[in-house]
C-alpha cells in the first residue's frame, strides 16, 4: 500500500505456524522463550498436523462455528490473505468433504501486498486492494456470465508493522479497520458479513462505534487460539446498514 500501515501482513502475523522467531528487542533470552512457547503452543502443533499453513487457522474456525459465517457458495474474500491459513480454512469449509483439494462450492479470492504461495481453488490478487489495477483484477475474479457477484464474506486479519509507539500504532490498526469497512460497504452483499483484527488501544472503542454505525449486528470476539497476553480481538459485522 502506498501508506505503509499494513503495509505488508508478516507471515507471523496471521498467528503463524512458521518456524522463524521474530526479532525482540529485548534480547535473545526473550526471544527463545517466545520460540519455546510457540514451538510448545497446541495450536501451532494442531496446525502442522492438519496442514495449516498457521495456528490463525483456529481463530477463524472458532467465530465461524459460533456465528455460521461460511456458508456453502459463498463468495469469501481474505484481505491480508498471507500466508494463507485463512483461506486453506474456507477453502476446506467450501468443499462439499472438507478437503483442501477437488471440488470446491464457492469462491475465494485473497489479497495482499505479499506473496502467497498457491491454494487449489484459491484466487490470489497481489498488490494493494485500492490499486486500479488490483480492483480491475478483482472484478476479473468476480464476473460471472450474468454479471458481477456481489461479495458474502470478507475476512480481514491484516495487522500493521508494530512501531512500539502506542500513538502511531493505534492510528496505523484504525486505518487498517477502516479500509476493511470501506471495502465491505462497496463489495459486499447487504447481508453478508466482514471480520476485521484489531488491538485493545486508544482507538478500540472508536472502531467499534464505526461498526455499530456500519453493521446491524456486531460481535466482539477473543478466539481461544488468540493468545491470553496478546491485546489482539476481533469484531465481526453482520449486515450492512
Amino acid at each position: 500500500m502506498k501508506v505503509n500501515a499494513k503495509t505488508a501482513t508478516n507471515a507471523t502475523a496471521k498467528g503463524g505456524a512458521q518456524t522463524g522467531a521474530k526479532v525482540n528487542p529485548k534480547g535473545k533470552k526473550v526471544n527463545k522463550a517466545w520460540l519455546h512457547d510457540h514451538i510448545n503452543d497446541p495450536y501451532v502443533k494442531q496446525a502442522r498436523k492438519d496442514g495449516y499453513r498457521a495456528r490463525a487457522a483456529y481463530k477463524l474456525k472458532e467465530m465461524d462455528e459460533t456465528l455460521g459465517l461460511v456458508k456453502p457458495g459463498d463468495c469469501v474474500v481474505d484481505l491480508g490473505s498471507t500466508p494463507g491459513a485463512w483461506s486453506q480454512y474456507v477453502r476446506r469449509k467450501l468443499s462439499p468433504t472438507g478437503a483442501a483439494a477437488g471440488e470446491l462450492n464457492g469462491r475465494i479470492i485473497g489479497l495482499d501486498m505479499l506473496p502467497m504461495e498457491p491454494i487449489e481453488g484459491v484466487v490470489f490478487i497481489q498488490g494493494d486492494f485500492r490499486e486500479p489495477d488490483v480492483l480491475q483484477k478483482l472484478e476479473q475474479a468476480l464476473a460471472t456470465p450474468s454479471g458481477p457477484l456481489r461479495v458474502d464474506l470478507v475476512i480481514s486479519d491484516m495487522a500493521p508493522n508494530l512501531s512500539g509507539i502506542e500513538s502511531a500504532d493505534a492510528a496505523r490498526i484504525a486505518h487498517l479497520v477502516e479500509l476493511a469497512v470501506e471495502f465491505a460497504q462497496n463489495r459486499m452483499k447487504p447481508d453478508g458479513a466482514l471480520v476485521v483484527k484489531l488491538f485493545h488501544g486508544s482507538c478500540y472503542d472508536e472502531l467499534v462505534k464505526l461498526f455499530q454505525a456500519s453493521f446491524k449486528v456486531v460481535k466482539r470476539m477473543k478466539p481461544k487460539a488468540s493468545r491470553s497476553n496478546s491485546s489482539e480481538t476481533f469484531l465481526v459485522g453482520k449486515g450492512l446498514k
